[in-house]
């Protein structure tokens, strides 16, 4: 179900969305709920096999700012602030919605991570968002937002998520330290937990499909996340409905976090 928000709510408002892959992207959906309440946005690409799909989901959302950003390319992440300085000047938000891991060192035992992998994980994954915060954080205007995307697998074991956890465990540490840092010029940092969701990142995860179905029948809605579910979080953390909000980490995940046993009625 979505919610209808005034259309305004994010007029003349500007903002930098990272990690939109295609149309299921957590990211996407966060874009899309911006875009349809008056925000203005500019959209990163991870490659150049995701380009021509980024350009026509930027156009959909009325955008013909869409730069290249590979979190390991430092360059890269320096242009695309130049870009939004020449553009815009100043902004109002930006999401990170970047993570990844070797896909193979999501299988087995979280002990048997390779000392390489674990630093190209927590690198992409966790500097990456403060980085770009670094960045982005003096061309903010005041009331600024910044938005990160973590998993309950943070701070609870959750097989073949391994190496991923412990990097969201740092983010997650990061938006707390970030918030802090920040505060000062009255710019929030905030990150949102979802329940795992059909999604290209998702998918990455061993026994993708028992996790989803295992969810959806153990919380507190007896129903699955969705992208939209996300998306109207998302525009709530970047609006100033918010504007009270940092250093939260906001669980989308019908309040499976909540609880330690199945509920009665599923047993």
């Amino acid at each position: 179900m979505v919610i209808e928000i005034a259309d305004n709510l994010m007029q003349g408002k500007r903002g930098l969305i990272t990690g939109v892959a295609n149309d299921h992207s957590i990211a996407w959906n966060i874009a899309k709920r911006l875009r349809q309440s008056g925000a203005e946005l500019a959209f990163t690409y991870q490659n150049e096999a995701l380009l021509s799909r980024v350009e026509k989901l930027a156009a959909m959302a009325g955008s013909d700012i869409v730069m290249p950003c590979d979190v390991e390319n430092d360059d890269q992440i320096e242009n695309i602030f130049h870009v939004l300085a020449e553009k815009w000047g100043k902004f109002d938000f930006f999401v990170h919605a970047i993570a990844f891991s070797d896909r193979n060192e999501l299988i087995g035992k979280y002990c048997n991570t390779n000392r390489q992998n674990f630093l190209n994980t927590l690198n992409i994954s966790c500097y990456s968002f403060t980085h770009m915060c670094r960045l982005a954080y003096p061309m903010m205007n005041e009331g600024g937002s910044a938005l990160t995307l973590t998993y309950l697998g943070s701070s609870r074991p959750v097989p073949n998520y391994n190496v991923m956890g412990v990097a969201k465990a740092a983010l997650e540490a990061s938006v707390m330290y970030l918030a802090y840092d920040l505060g000062e010029y009255k710019i929030r940092v905030n990150a949102i937990s979802a329940g795992p969701m059909r999604t290209l990142a998702g998918a990455g995860i061993g026994n993708a499909r028992k996790l989803y179905n295992f969810q959806a029948q153990h919380n507190a809605l007896n129903r699955p996340i969705n992208t939209e579910d996300i998306g109207g979080s998302g525009l709530y953390l970047l609006s100033d409905l918010s504007g009270g909000v940092t250093g939260e980490i906001h669980f989308v995940d019908c309040g499976f976090n909540k609880f330690s046993v199945t509920l009665p009625e599923h047993i």
